[in-house]
């Protein structure tokens, strides 16, 4: 890492033994994930009420060369285990690392296209605002964002470029949540 690791504690004292768990993860993850820049992470304790046994929250942000990824382990209602801060340490970690994972797939390409993946054009972009559009053959619009390109970078990308694109529906409308530029 490029950024020495930060770790705040809301709502409890900092540990020692705490630290140098997170420490630990943190090193096994920038083992396995060489591109990491920096590595924040937030322990929240239950505020204190009268109530015995609350659940611990772990906020994980990751800064790699493409973007940020969040891992947020918020207690579920019912999930006991996290009343243990060492367990709720373990599923956060693990949700980065599985993170990690999928970033490093996305930016090599390596998402898999299913049959049902859809094809278009590009015929819109705005570089400043992170987003383009596709037209389909039908003449439909397809909303797309910077972060669903896997092979290229929007930067680069040009209009009537014809990509492959998986199509869902968004909050305004239809978006592509991947997108591959054709060769």
């Amino acid at each position: 890492m490029q950024v020495p690791l930060q770790i705040t504690f809301r709502n409890m004292e900092s540990s020692l033994a705490i630290e140098a768990d997170i420490k630990k993860r943190v090193d096994k993850l920038n083992r396995h994930h060489t591109d990491i820049i920096s590595c924040r992470v937030v322990v929240e304790a239950p505020l204190q009420h009268k109530q015995k046994g609350g659940l611990f929250n772990v906020c994980i942000d990751l800064t790699c060369p493409q973007g940020k990824l969040e891992i947020n382990r918020e207690p579920a209602a019912q999930h006991h285990a996290h009343e243990d801060l060492y367990v709720v340490l373990r599923d956060a970690f693990n949700a980065a690392d599985r993170k990690l994972d999928e970033y490093k797939s996305r930016r090599k390409g390596e998402v898999k296209f299913h049959e049902d993946a859809r094809h278009g054009r590009i015929t819109y972009l705005a570089p400043m605002e992170d987003y383009g559009l596709i037209t389909t053959a039908d003449e439909r619009e397809i909303y797309f964002h910077r972060n669903s390109i896997l092979n290229a970078d929007l930067d680069a990308l040009e209009i009537g470029t014809q990509v492959h694109f998986h199509e869902e529906e968004g909050h305004k409308g239809p978006q592509a949540s991947s997108v591959k530029v054709l060769e």
